[in-house]
């Protein structure tokens, strides 16, 4: 046998005795390098895959060579290396294949999306659970479980990135294997389908569009707010799917009451199923998350490197996931091994101390003005109106509390306002958020926002 036949014969022995996404993740691009004297060099395409085999699969594929081959195997090495084979010819058994020691640039696979509008990675299967999220896990395991008849409607919210969208397709993905009438959508699509309908007559084919499934799934609601129109025909929906005991899920960015300029009776028709939130991930829930990340792309980190990055990367999931591509791909081109003072470096720009030094107080009104859909200028008018006073409360609450802003400057970003007026806001809020879940979440949720890529 030429060198390639004995590596596929020994991936056949290893892969019996192991899990098929384990296999894949530290054997794929894997080959015999050179085979000479009984010493054996492996080529493997990253130094985490490298580490990886020599601590953990050595004894297993010192074993297969030596079954596959019936000689006594000495030595094995590792070294970083890919072939290359010449374009559109093929390898013969006899001619040698020539090694570059180069890294390769893997082409990111783009997520599947099938028929229903749903992302095929999102799965209860990869979904890390913590304290933040194990209710609302436990109340999507239970809709599956019992479609239409338990938490109908299931209502989650939360701030950005922290899974509401995973949780809500996975539950998709699962029923999907019991019926073929799931729809996904967002409020966006739901409006300018509907604008569509009514321009273009079609309004038979929008309801039949919506209202045929079993199951519906809408993302992000609270951008029905103040749309007239898609509340009206959304209202409608809903109620034919809930009396047919057709499951609906939705997700928003806060909860209903705090959604603004939205229905009552959608508000009461969102709260009258099962209203449940996620929160940040604790330290431990991130560090399991960047564990799986990292083992579902193939390399692992030393525990240190990631109870530095679980720490300080503080907001959510996706800017975690987004510091872990960081460190791979700047780790990937330097052909380098991660250490706590590279990584350090690499996330210099993404910690919350460094961020935090980059808001300004006029970021803060912006990203408040935006959360309760207000304009900036309303939030620093004079008006007295209801509906400003507390969110403009809110802002000068945060600038003194996340940029420690002195009362004089907060009442000058705020309109000219004096520094009593200033003090006086930011105690109410401080005292009221400790009995008010509601505003307690709504704080969470624009905080979060202030360290979000949307803004």
């Amino acid at each position: 046998m030429d060198k390639e036949q004995i590596w596929q014969a020994v991936l056949g022995e290893i892969e019996i005795g192991l899990s098929r996404v384990n296999f894949i993740t530290w054997f794929k691009d894997t080959f015999i390098s050179s085979f000479e004297n009984n010493k054996v060099v492996i080529g493997v395409p990253s130094e985490f895959v490298k580490k990886w085999l020599e601590n953990k699969f050595y004894k297993i594929i010192k074993a297969s060579l030596e079954k596959i081959t019936g000689e006594k195997i000495n030595e094995i090495y590792y070294q970083v290396e890919f072939r290359k084979t010449e374009p559109n010819k093929n390898i013969s058994a006899s001619k040698e294949i020539k090694i570059e020691k180069e890294e390769v640039v893997r082409p990111v696979e783009a997520p599947t999306i099938n028929r229903f509008g749903l992302n095929a990675k999102y799965l209860f299967d990869n979904f890390i659970v913590g304290k933040a999220n194990e209710l609302a896990h436990a109340a999507c395991r239970a809709v599956i479980n019992n479609p239409g008849k338990v938490y109908n409607p299931l209502f989650i919210y939360g701030g950005v990135g922290l899974g509401k969208t995973h949780l809500l397709q996975a539950v998709g993905n699962e029923l999907s294997r019991f019926t073929n009438k799931i729809l996904y959508t967002t409020s966006e699509n739901f409006t300018n389908n509907y604008v569509q309908a009514v321009k273009t007559g079609q309004g038979k084919d929008f309801k039949s569009l919506y209202r045929n499934v079993d199951l519906l799934l809408v993302d992000d609601v609270q951008f029905m707010g103040g749309k007239d129109g898609t509340q009206e025909e959304f209202f409608h929906t809903f109620n034919e799917l809930h009396q047919g005991n057709k499951q609906i899920v939705m997700t928003s960015d806060r909860p209903p009451k705090s959604i603004p300029a939205i229905e009552n009776r959608l508000i009461s028709r969102f709260e009258s199923g099962m209203v449940v939130d996620v929160g940040k991930p604790d330290i431990e829930t991130k560090m399991a998350i960047l564990e799986k990340k990292a083992v579902e792309r193939g390399y692992l980190f030393d525990r240190e490197i990631l109870v530095y990055v679980a720490n300080n990367i503080q907001n959510n999931i996706r800017e975690l996931e987004g510091a872990l591509n960081k460190i791979v791909a700047y780790h990937e081109f330097n052909n380098a091994a991660p250490s706590v003072k590279s990584v350090k470096e690499i996330l210099s720009d993404l910690t919350l101390e460094s961020r935090s030094k980059s808001i300004s107080p006029k970021d803060i009104i912006d990203i408040v003005a935006k959360f309760y859909n207000l304009s900036s200028k309303e939030i620093v008018s004079n008006s007295r109106k209801k509906e400003l006073v507390t969110p403009r409360q809110i802002a000068i609450y945060l600038i003194r509390e996340e940029l420690n802003t002195s009362y004089p400057t907060i009442g000058n970003e705020l309109g000219g306002r004096d520094h009593t007026t200033a003090m006086h806001a930011y105690n109410k809020i401080a005292e009221e958020k400790q009995e008010n879940e509601r505003l307690n979440q709504e704080l969470n949720s624009i905080k979060q926002l202030f360290y979000s890529s949307i803004y």
